[in-house]
């Protein structure tokens, strides 16, 4: 099938190597703020998928992203912060590359080409069919992406995926498209660009409302974040001071002793009530 790839249309703007610096960074923002209205039209798909992914996490599924280059890599990023923001296991969301560890770094020849590769690294991890796996792709052509999804299908296991062209072939692929068109890219065909920061936006939206569904936040607070550092132990203290009106010092060794938010403020209730 044809389709209209606007991720590689020329850029609007011409002569970009005789513009000034202020210039520049005029047209770069003005592009950047159509990113957001893009995906406001795409939020229709982005709460379908939410919904499934939430299904199925709740009966025992996990999330896996798939994808190649700054796709990819989008998708690990995601992937890695969802242990220390919400405090689930790290085999939970689970992001996958093309080309393997090595291509996070560094570009690797012709690994989105393969369409049977992602099946193979998906089986590394014993899929179910109460996983869930999102290809990312801004062209949705990329082979490695498409083949992971089809393979996914016949296994009766549930596909979305996160594109920037409209009606592309990983858009039909996928039982739960979301598309989210941001047109030609300030240097043309640069999709790490308009097309990254899509992805990006999509990709916090699909993560963090799937954690709240699931209990992962209270009110408006990390309450099962990781206390990996000095940071993090004073944001949390601070939170268990605003949940029981303790002092610094008791707040802090309530974190310290319990390990979370949630588990300090249930206990200092608990001894409350008693």
């Amino acid at each position: 099938m044809s389709f209209t790839k606007t991720t590689e249309q020329a850029s609007h703007y011409q002569h970009l190597e005789q513009m000034p610096v202020s210039d520049l960074l005029l047209h770069i923002n003005n592009e950047d703020k159509t990113v957001p209205l893009a995906v406001e039209k795409a939020l229709p798909q982005i709460e379908a998928l939410v919904q499934e992914i939430v299904a199925k996490m709740k009966m025992g599924g996990r999330l896996f992203y798939i994808g190649a280059g700054t796709s990819g890599r989008l998708g690990i990023v995601d992937a890695s912060e969802c242990p220390p923001t919400f405090g689930v296991p790290f085999d939970l969301v689970i992001g996958i590359i093309a080309g393997g560890d090595a291509a996070i770094r560094k570009a690797v020849e012709n690994a989105e080409d393969n369409p049977n590769q992602a099946w193979i690294d998906l089986n590394a991890y014993t899929l179910t069919p109460n996983d869930v796996v999102i290809g990312i792709a801004a062209s949705g052509t990329t082979p490695y992406v498409i083949g992971g999804l089809q393979a996914c299908n016949e296994q009766g296991i549930a596909t979305g995926c996160i594109t920037c062209n409209a009606g592309s072939p990983l858009a039909l692929t996928a039982k739960y498209p979301i598309e989210v068109v941001v047109g030609p890219e300030f240097v043309t065909g640069s999709s790490r660009m308009k097309a990254g920061t899509a992805q990006k936006l999509v990709l916090n939206m699909l993560s963090t409302a799937t954690m709240i569904q699931l209990g992962k936040v209270k009110g408006n607070k990390m309450v099962d974040m990781q206390l990996s550092n000095a940071k993090l132990v004073d944001r949390g203290t601070k939170m268990i001071m605003d949940e029981t009106n303790v002092n610094y010092e008791t707040a802090e060794q309530l974190l310290l002793t319990h390990g979370s938010v949630r588990k300090a403020v249930i206990f200092f209730q608990n001894q409350e009530k008693a």
